[in-house]
């Protein structure tokens, strides 16, 4: 997993609340384990209208929004189903921080085990990110280190977030990377197990 320190990236401001992960990426996208590829999908009815065509004044479509590291979105942001896929669309769009008041808790755990950050901040703190993100500058620094959000005008929000998580994140470890920390002594266990109890070796 990539890890996650400092971003410097631009804002793409969406307003709406209760996006639910259906329309984060459609079932139509979930025939796939890979998290590659996932990008064409994200937001599908959003970005596009009914014959495939990027529908111009959805914000990730806009030019002055390619390239968007940072989303910030309204309430209950990721509600609905559980799936995995909804933040590995993100990543592979490029996203790699959501800001917003409010996360469904599935959506919010998957997130800390792909490497995307959701940064949970006030009502007016978004407030204020998504009128800044809809000028001229559009660039905000997110610095997990810190716990803090500077908005493009250098206004600095702090965040709460669970220090096992931060770590973790600094780090680039999910659970699997977690545990193979701890490969040295799980080897050395193996190895007194099989040399006390042969016969499971051949269970």
């Amino acid at each position: 997993m990539q890890a996650f320190t400092r971003l410097d990236a631009k804002a793409a401001p969406l307003p709406l609340a209760n996006i639910d992960t259906d329309q984060i990426i459609p079932k139509q996208f979930l025939k796939t384990v890979e998290r590659e590829g996932l990008a064409k999908g994200l937001f599908y009815d959003l970005r596009f209208d009914g014959e495939g065509k990027e529908r111009a004044d959805f914000v990730l479509n806009r030019p002055e929004y390619k390239g968007a590291g940072v989303l910030v979105a309204g309430d209950n942001f990721g509600c609905g189903s559980s799936r995995e896929h909804a933040p590995w669309a993100l990543m592979d769009f490029g996203i790699r921080c959501v800001i917003s008041t409010s996360f469904a808790d599935i959506f919010y755990n998957n997130c800390f085990q792909n490497g995307l950050l959701p940064v949970v901040l006030k009502a007016d703190e978004v407030a204020q990110l998504m009128d800044e993100a809809k000028g001229g500058n559009h660039v905000v620094t997110v610095d997990l280190e810190a716990q803090t959000v500077t908005s493009p005008s250098g206004k600095a929000f702090r965040f709460d977030i669970d220090p096992q998580r931060k770590e973790k994140m600094l780090k680039g470890l999910d659970a699997i990377g977690e545990t193979l920390q701890s490969a040295e002594a799980i080897d050395v266990y193996e190895m007194k197990r099989a040399l006390a109890q042969p016969w499971l070796e051949d269970a």
